[in-house]
């Protein structure tokens, strides 16, 4: 799994581990009616069209849960399978297989979910050159795993956190003392730190451009206010686009001249995707 998101693997394992005291509690009763030695092999499909991700944790649940059991996969991360694919096969304890389906299957089928509607999006704005970015609107205590769904569909992480890349909006910006005061404390405070703020029409857009950002975000401009903040910007700095992005809207945003395009839907709204189980 190559991912530059910091803290990604250390957040798979315990992730893993939480979500498996949390299934298993003091024991799986129900595997427990099932000989103690009894062998299975296990197949994983798709009932639907997909972008597959969650290898790493599927993998993780089983290492965690019984390293004995042998993990087969099919398919990678950021592949497009169809409905009733096969994805992985299973092979071990039964009761392990049993044990560890439910949570191995929810890690895979939320992951895919995310991956699948980023793809959906990306592929809307194929050859355009903007970039579809997601936003801190995930799961809690899933961040990182949805951060990385989000580029196995073809979109791109925004900041991961409050502590990586400055987010100035429109509180910041009065409690600071205006746009200007703002964008001069941010360059103080962390001056590696990338500086983005929020502005809420071409007014400010001006004021921002003046203070020296390396992106400014225009919160719900209209498609005509999107065109003249581009004529305006002129490259100076990276303009980015948010809030109430539509399937109907997005490819005319993304078609005027803009670098970025944020998207809360990309992890707020995806949809498990369904998979199944069978014990050969």
């Amino acid at each position: 799994m190559n991912s530059d998101i910091p803290g990604l693997q250390q957040d798979l394992e315990a992730s893993v581990t939480f979500a498996l005291a949390e299934d298993i509690g003091s024991g799986d009763i129900t595997a427990q009616l099932i000989p103690e030695d009894q062998h299975a092999k296990a197949t994983v499909i798709t009932r639907e069209n997909a972008v597959i991700c969650g290898v790493e944790w599927v993998n993780e649940v089983f290492r965690q849960l019984d390293p004995k059991v042998v993990v087969t996969w099919l398919v990678t991360d950021g592949q497009r399978v169809e409905a009733n694919s096969e994805l992985f096969t299973l092979e071990g304890s039964a009761r392990s297989l049993l044990t560890g389906e439910r949570t191995a299957l929810n890690f895979l089928q939320l992951l895919s979910g995310t991956a699948t509607i980023c793809r959906k999006y990306a592929d809307l704005v194929e050859g355009t050159g903007v970039k579809l970015l997601d936003t801190r609107k995930t799961i809690p205590g899933l961040r990182t795993a949805q951060k990385y769904a989000v580029t196995q569909g073809g979109c791109f992480n925004h900041r991961v956190g409050l502590y990586d890349a400055f987010l100035i909006k429109e509180n910041h910006i009065m409690a600071c003392g205006g746009i200007g005061a703002a964008v001069a404390a941010a360059k103080r405070l962390a001056p590696n730190k990338l500086v983005e703020i929020e502005v809420e029409n071409l007014t400010e857009l001006t004021q921002a451009l003046e203070s020296g950002p390396d992106v400014v975000m225009l919160d719900n401009f209209s498609l005509e206010n999107i065109h003249r903040a581009v004529d305006m910007n002129n490259g100076k700095v990276k303009l980015e686009a948010s809030g109430n992005v539509t399937d109907e809207t997005l490819v005319q945003i993304s078609k005027t001249g803009l670098n970025f395009i944020s998207i809360g839907a990309l992890t707020k709204n995806s949809i498990a995707v369904d998979l199944s189980m069978r014990i050969n």
